[in-house]
């Protein structure tokens, strides 16, 4: 540090005057700016934030403080653009710059060119505060996030072409459900401008599906990269990325490559994977356990036919025997008071009386058989008539009007054309056996 002259004629240059030396007051004020500017070129100072202000070119004033001392200090806009957290009132900052003087005021200040907050790093203070807003706007509410598709026909991925989280994804989707449908929209994931390229790509996805139809419409999102530095993952810290996942329609999983910390995307999408790959995993289902579970789904189903078929057989048999055990029940009771009639009429004794009560009672006894066997009869149409609409339901009955059923080798159903290829061993379910065979060609309905 360059030492003041210890001289007044080194010091003060003016011309005399009447035998003194006069000089204006910028004159002093200029000489004061180069001493004060060559005595402090460079210097780091440590104090507390007071008085903090912005003005509307965007230049900072603050003041700098500690128990016995304060210095005023500057920001310029372009200083002050690059600052990532914002300054408050009591923060302890270290900051680098050169002393010199505003000549207009006489006002010696500390033109500051970089700060960093003394403890916290500037860019997690940064984050932490944009955290807490965010926060209190409601952008990271659980009961905002909405529930990842299962089994979406198509997937959006936002993230760098060139790197390895897209591979990382293709390859996964490709193990668990070969075909799933990706559509990448590459961006910048790091650096200058990465933040805004990838709020726009989700913004554009949601656009594409406002104007596509349904079927070719975009089911879920996956935003993310690859792991590194907190440098590396800024632009998932910045305020539009985090804003773009929280107003999408479609559903997002943030995949930011890193299993510890988690990113302001991670915090507002609908759900967080700690890597691309785990993002995959997450919403690309096992096609074969799919086909097990609809394996185990077919038996269960067969199964459950079965016990409703036996079960309603023994039903309608129980029926039928208790309309039996009816009908002869009440042609019992029937009977029973035919023969008690007789006995009053035997106790009457006038013949004639006796005759009219035999001829009455042999009447109503044959009106009584024609009528019970008349009902016996409609009873047993409409046992038939069930019987006969069950046995139509049965899958028996359906193969032998000359459908069939087809299995896989390994004993699924067939449904559709793409669940063969051609050389594989089929086995076809007959009304009266089974046929064994193999698949010579493979045909859809649009001659595929």
């Amino acid at each position: 540090m360059k030492n003041f002259p210890e001289d007044e004629d080194d010091f003060f240059t003016g011309r005399p005057e009447d035998g003194r030396k006069i000089f204006t007051v910028s004159e002093v004020n200029r000489r004061i700016k180069e001493l004060m500017e060559a005595g402090f070129p460079d210097v780091w100072v440590e104090g507390e934030v007071s008085g903090a202000t912005r003005i509307a070119t965007g230049t900072v004033f603050f003041n700098l403080k500690d128990a016995s001392g304060l210095l005023k200090c500057v920001i310029f806009p372009q200083t002050a653009r690059g600052i990532k957290f914002e300054l408050k009132d009591g923060d302890k900052l270290i900051c680098r710059g050169g002393v010199s003087v505003y000549e207009r005021d006489g006002r010696y200040q500390l033109y500051v060119r970089s700060l960093e907050p003394k403890g916290l790093g500037s860019l997690q203070l940064a984050l932490e505060q944009l955290k807490k807003r965010l926060e209190k706007e409601g952008l990271f509410a659980s009961e905002h996030k909405r529930k990842i598709p299962y089994l979406p026909s198509r997937i959006g991925v936002v993230t760098s072409a060139s790197g390895a989280a897209f591979k990382d994804i293709l390859k996964v989707a490709a193990g668990r459900f070969s075909g799933m449908h990706m559509i990448l929209y590459p961006v910048k994931v790091q650096g200058e401008g990465a933040a805004g390229e990838i709020a726009s790509a989700v913004r554009e996805f949601n656009v594409y599906n406002a104007r596509a139809r349904k079927n070719e419409r975009v089911e879920v999102l996956i935003v993310g990269r690859g792991g590194g530095s907190i440098e590396d993952l800024w632009a998932f810290n910045e305020e539009p990325v985090a804003r773009a996942v929280y107003d999408s329609e479609i559903p997002v999983i943030s995949a930011v490559g890193h299993e510890r910390d988690w990113t302001l995307c991670d915090l507002a999408a609908d759900l967080r994977a700690p890597t691309p790959s785990a993002a995959a995993e997450l919403v690309v289902p096992d096609k074969e356990e799919l086909r097990q579970k609809l394996s185990r789904l077919t038996a269960s189903l067969r199964a459950g036919l079965q016990d409703f078929t036996r079960s309603s057989r023994e039903d309608l048999d129980a029926l039928a025997h208790r309309m039996q055990m009816s009908a002869a029940h009440y042609l019992e009771i029937g009977a029973s008071r035919m023969d008690s009639a007789a006995k009053k009429l035997r106790l009457l004794n006038p013949k004639a009386m006796l005759e009219q009560f035999r001829r009455r009672v042999s009447e109503l006894s044959g009106r009584a058989s024609t009528a019970w066997a008349h009902l016996v009869q409609i009873k047993t149409a409409v046992l038939r008539s069930a019987a006969a609409n069950l046995n139509g339901l049965s899958p028996l009955k359906v193969l032998s009007r000359g459908y069939s059923i087809t299995f896989s080798a390994a004993g699924g159903v067939i449904r559709n054309a793409g669940d063969v290829s051609a050389g594989e061993e089929i086995r076809i379910k007959l009304h009266d056996g089974e046929i064994t065979g193999q698949v010579t060609e493979v045909r859809g309905n649009g001659g595929d």
